[in-house]
């Protein structure tokens, strides 16, 4: 089980810390004595560890640096626990022999420090004020980053460059030679030194990056041929980046030039790939340079605390997308009405507002339909083989603690129950990725879910595909990575990554899917079609689970809305508290679905009204929810959304037309300046010829 997995970790973890210390306490007594092969023992193995945690277990060496015991401090104490062993022993002259080995440890560790002040300065020269992506940024004269343990890693340094130095204080020690440890000390200030000169190679002016005023100039001079028109804002934390990339396919088929601008450096790879110009803006003062462009408009899949910055760029207009669409409280944030817009799905977004009362104005709201879900395909009838497939996607517990925000934790294992519980049952198990984020409950649940499954897909036995199969995933694996994913070496810094994510070549996007769409043939066909599966990994989507699945059984969320566009059956939990009554009536996407108690009692109805569409009595509910949560098929959503954006863009034009006319009239022209002043001057002028003349 994974928590006993993690238990086991920790007890692992705890020992290794606790081995540490004891190494420690036997070298110190084992110097004071001294007793040379405790002595010796005590200090290689300590260092030896020291190194392997720092490679394998940083994480854990991470928490001795929070009380000040990091890598320099450790290896500082073991250096004087050597010295103080080695005036403990008779054989070696403190004067002679000892106080040039102390002399060579101090330059040792001046190096180390020389090192670390060179490779901050180099961080600062490679961090650039900008970071771009399928740009060709060559023109900042990029480069590739300096070796890792040089530029980076000052405790990886300094453990493995202090490897030499101590094994030849080591022999020193046994063989009472003090020649040993000037050889291991001299290796070691070779390594520290010559690395150190090599690391300052990146402080000359063939290596350095270009100041922030000329980056700054290439970047006006790249949008001034780019010309964007629309561009999508997103700023997030490392969990939220799908909120974003489940717009990527809507905004690369834009009529538009479009742009995707981001404010976290480290989101610029978590963006999926594409082909669409990329640029994150960390500081304010550089997005501002946005404000002199030909951007007309941005899009805003999500709200965020950075979003108030972007919105005081007067000459560009704003619209709310959101992430998704349902009946929480989330879906009408008063923070909507501080965009010009907000495209909404359907008419029934269109009525949460009203109802919410939260400021949105209906003219400023703007039905667009849904772009994205293109790809689910429609309702074909009642399930045609041996197994009846069924999608268990919850959403996660959310900020506000609400029990019915998930049905994880009260009803999760009731419904899984009851559908492992029917033979003709094939469950896909797909939970919200943040799941457990928040609520410590919802995580134990969702574990418990997941052991559940395994233990019910391990009773199941039948024929299984072919070992080509496999094979023939794997391959479409390796060739969808090498699409979406770039090879980055391990010291690869995000100058080295805007270097190698240029411009992209050629239609990668078309490439991409059509590269998804084999691996997902592949990935299905590579399962037997009565294994129940649990997915957690960002592939296959939620769109492919849509398209293998029969019924959906899920939680209040913009998953029931998207899953509406097939048509199929549904049903949602309610752990909410509420009569069923009131849960129709407070949430209106469940109108055309089957509500479950936290119970799951009417899991089997459910599932025999799916094998028996005469027995479903929501079939044109749906097709008219479809419709109120959606908008029309026609035109389609693509079009639509199209023509919403050439609209706002239509008003930023019409709105800078004005502020220039404004800027005009409120500003005189240079001739009427000179004629005014000329006014000024002339009675001054007849006063002095007067003057002249008398």
């Amino acid at each position: 089980m994974p928590s006993a997995g993690l238990a086991t970790r920790r007890i692992v973890q705890l020992s290794a810390l606790l081995a540490m210390f004891a190494l420690f306490t036997a070298q110190i007594v084992s110097a004071l004595l001294p007793n040379v092969p405790v002595f010796v023992a005590a200090s290689a193995a300590g260092l030896a560890l020291d190194v392997f945690l720092q490679y394998r277990d940083p994480g854990l060496l991470s928490l001795l640096g929070k009380v000040r015991f990091d890598a320099t401090v450790r290896q500082l104490l073991r250096d004087m626990i050597i010295l103080v062993g080695l005036l403990r022993i008779d054989g070696i002259s403190p004067t002679r022999e000892q106080a040039p080995l102390m002399v060579g440890l101090c330059v040792f560790y001046a190096l180390h420090f020389a090192c670390q002040a060179a490779a901050v300065m180099v961080r600062r020269t490679r961090t650039l004020p900008i970071v771009t992506r399928n740009i060709d940024a060559s023109a900042l004269r990029l480069t590739t980053a300096p070796p890792r343990i040089l530029a980076r890693r000052p405790g990886h340094r300094l453990l493995t460059f202090s490897v030499p130095t101590t094994i030849g204080l080591m022999v020193t020690a046994a063989t009472e030679d003090a020649l040993w440890g000037a050889i291991g000390l001299g290796v070691a200030l070779v390594l520290i030194g010559g690395g150190t000169a090599y690391l300052a190679t990146w402080l000359l002016p063939r290596k350095r990056a270009l100041s922030e005023q000329k980056v700054m100039e290439w970047l006006d001079a790249w949008l001034a041929d780019y010309r964007p028109t629309v561009a999508m804002y997103f700023s997030g934390g490392t969990t939220s980046a799908y909120q974003a990339n489940m717009w990527l396919s809507t905004v690369s088929a834009v009529d538009a030039k479009p742009l995707i601008v981001l404010r976290e450096r480290f989101m610029v790879q978590k963006i999926d790939a594409t082909d669409v110009p990329v640029i994150c803006f960390p500081k304010v003062s550089t997005m501002f340079s946005l404000e002199n462009s030909t951007l007309k408009m941005m899009l805003h899949p999500a709200n965020a605390a950075k979003t108030s910055q972007v919105l005081r760029i007067p000459t560009v207009k704003h619209a709310f997308i959101n992430h998704g669409e349902s009946d929480k409280l989330s879906s009408c944030n008063p923070y909507a009405k501080a965009y010009d817009e907000v495209w909404v799905a359907g008419p029934a977004a269109r009525e949460r507002y009203a109802l919410a009362e939260v400021g949105v104005e209906d003219k400023d709201i703007v039905e667009v339909g849904r772009p994205q879900l293109a790809p689910i395909r429609p309702y074909s009838g009642a399930p045609t083989g041996a197994f009846t497939t069924v999608l268990y996607a919850p959403t996660w517990e959310g900020w506000d603690g609400n029990p019915g925000n998930t049905s994880v934790v009260l009803a999760g294992e009731n419904i899984v129950r009851r559908l492992l519980a029917d033979d003709g049952v094939r469950l896909l198990y797909k939970p919200h990725p943040m799941t457990g984020s928040v609520d410590l409950r919802a995580g134990a649940a969702n574990e418990r879910i997941k052991t559940m499954i395994r233990e019910a897909a391990a009773l199941r036995s039948g024929t299984r595909p072919e070992a080509g199969a496999a094979a023939e995933l794997a391959r479409r694996t390796a060739e969808l990575d090498k699409l979406t994913s770039t090879d980055f070496r391990n010291s690869a810094d995000e100058m080295e990554r805007m270097l190698l994510q240029g411009a992209p070549g050629g239609d990668r996007e078309a490439a991409i899917a059509e590269a998804t769409l084999a691996w997902e043939k592949a990935y299905w066909a590579s399962f037997p079609e009565w294994e129940h599966q649990i997915i957690t990994d960002a592939r296959p989507g939620i769109f492919a689970c849509f398209n293998q699945a029969d019924l959906l059984v899920s939680d209040v969320s913009s998953v029931v809305s998207d899953w509406l566009s097939s048509e199929k059956p549904y049903a949602v939990a309610n752990t909410s508290g509420m009569t069923e009554a009131a849960f129709r009536t407070g949430f209106p996407t469940v109108s055309a679905g089957v509500v479950l108690s936290p119970g799951a009692e009417g899991v089997p109805a459910l599932l025999e009204s799916v094998r028996r569409p005469e027995k479903d009595q929501f079939t044109a509910a749906r097709a008219a929810l479809k419709e109120h949560l959606l908008g029309p098929s026609d035109p389609p959503s693509m079009a639509r959304f199209n023509g919403a954006i050439d609209d706002l863009c239509t008003k930023a034009d019409e709105r800078r037309v004005r502020m220039e006319s404004r800027l005009a009239a409120e500003i005189p022209s240079p001739r009427s300046t000179s004629e005014d002043a000329a006014e000024e001057v002339s009675p001054d002028a007849s006063e002095a010829e007067d003057s002249v003349n008398a």
